[in-house]
Order: C-alpha cells, then sequence, then structure tokens
C-alpha cells in the first residue's frame, strides 16, 4: 500500500501515454530494443525523483529520454560501440507506406541524437519551437537551425535512395 502512495499517478501516465513514449524512444534511438531500455531508464529516473517533481510527470519523462538519447550518443563518440544486428530484418507486404515509414525511421537513425530529438519533437509530437526549446535547454533560433539541417540531411539521404532504387528498377527491364 506505501508503495502504490508513493508512486501515485505514473500507473496512469504509463497506461495513457506510454504507447507515445515509446515510439518516441524508438525513433530517438532507431530500434525498438533501444528505445525500450532508454524509455526504462528514463523511468527509472523519474522514479528516483518522484518526490521532487513537480508538475507535469511526463514532461520530466520526455526531458529525460531527449537528454539520455543525446547523452549516449556522445559516450558512443568516446567509447564506440560494435553493434551486432538484433532485429530480424524486416517483411516485405507490399505497401508503400510501410516501406517509407522504415526508410524515414532509417533515415532518423543516420542523424545526429540532437538533429533526431528536434525532428521528432517539432514533426512527430507537434510541439512548437519554443516548446522544444524550452524542453531541450536551448534557444528557439537552435531548435530552428537544427531542424533546418536535421530536414536538409533527411532530403539528403533520401534523395540518394531514391536515386539508388530507380537504377535498380532500370537494370531490371
Amino acid at each position: 500500500m506505501r508503495r502504490k502512495k508513493r508512486f501515485d499517478g505514473l500507473d496512469v501516465l504509463v497506461a495513457e501515454r506510454g504507447g507515445a513514449l515509446l515510439a518516441t524512444a524508438v525513433l530517438l534511438t532507431g530500434s525498438r530494443v533501444a528505445g525500450e531500455d532508454l524509455l526504462q531508464v528514463a523511468l527509472e529516473r523519474l522514479m528516483r525523483n518522484w518526490s521532487r517533481v513537480q508538475g507535469d510527470k511526463e514532461g520530466y519523462l520526455r526531458r529525460t529520454l531527449y537528454h539520455l538519447a543525446v547523452d549516449r550518443w556522445r559516450l558512443r563518440g568516446r567509447r564506440p560501440e560494435v553493434l551486432a544486428e538484433n532485429e530480424p530484418p524486416g517483411q516485405a507486404d507490399g505497401t508503400e507506406a510501410l516501406h517509407l515509414r522504415q526508410a524515414l525511421i532509417q533515415a532518423l537513425a543516420m542523424l545526429p541524437p540532437r538533429q533526431r530529438a528536434v525532428l521528432v519533437l517539432r514533426y512527430r509530437e507537434q510541439f512548437s519551437e519554443s516548446e522544444a526549446a524550452e524542453l531541450l535547454g536551448c534557444s528557439v533560433g537552435t531548435v530552428k537551425s537544427t531542424a533546418s539541417r536535421g530536414l536538409a540531411r533527411l532530403r539528403e539521404l533520401t534523395a540518394a535512395w531514391a536515386l539508388e532504387d530507380a537504377g535498380m528498377n532500370g537494370v531490371g527491364r
């Protein structure tokens, strides 16, 4: 009973917003497994600081997610990881929407974490520039320039893939 009162509202937060939080974490990390790990670490941090977090618990959790994602990227820069493919490759089911979504997730995974975080906040989560700036602890101008650079890089990546697909389609004819 004591534990229930200690984390009063956590179960409701996870039940109502857990899916959206997990989707954000997956976009920030590039895979479902890493996204689940990131969300778990953020939830643990929220629980450790539960009594000190005043007001918006989801906002604290989202800030923690974004900051942890950027911290992991910085850590990998100092100590590169050797990654193995943990997830089986996706099965093509013939729908263009699924292919487009997968391409976008792959392109997002190729962006630096700060650009990825800004793009997820602005275009997936529908945050305004000022809300994103406040959440990330930076200026509105930084959010604008980071979003601009991130979108430009996404265009470069997806244009290269489109050219590769066109080249492959032309060879088979």
